[in-house]
């Protein structure tokens, strides 16, 4: 499912036009992705959380050559699932 599908499917699950489904979808995806930067956990209840991760620097390996690299540090979104939907996936 991309954006756009999950956008017909809010509008007709809520009798929206497909352009006001499409701006609330948009804008629940930037309010994650404005919370998630400024480092905060997300909680959606009966969804699941968003964290931000940070990863130290380290060391890695070239494959193709061998050479060591430096990875730098990053911060990543992990996603976990809560219990309702790992019941739902799980039958």
């Amino acid at each position: 499912m991309n954006n756009s599908e999950l956008a017909d499917q809010v509008a007709t699950s809520l009798e929206l036009t497909k352009a006001d489904a499409k701006k609330a979808v948009d804008a629940v995806i930037a309010a994650i992705t404005d919370a998630a930067a400024r480092g905060d956990e997300i909680s959606l209840s009966a969804f699941g959380k968003f964290k931000v991760k940070h990863t130290p620097a380290r060391e890695g390996r070239n494959p193709a050559t061998g050479e060591t690299i430096k990875i730098a540090a990053s911060k990543k979104l992990t996603f976990s699932a809560a219990k309702a939907v790992k019941d739902r996936l799980n039958g």
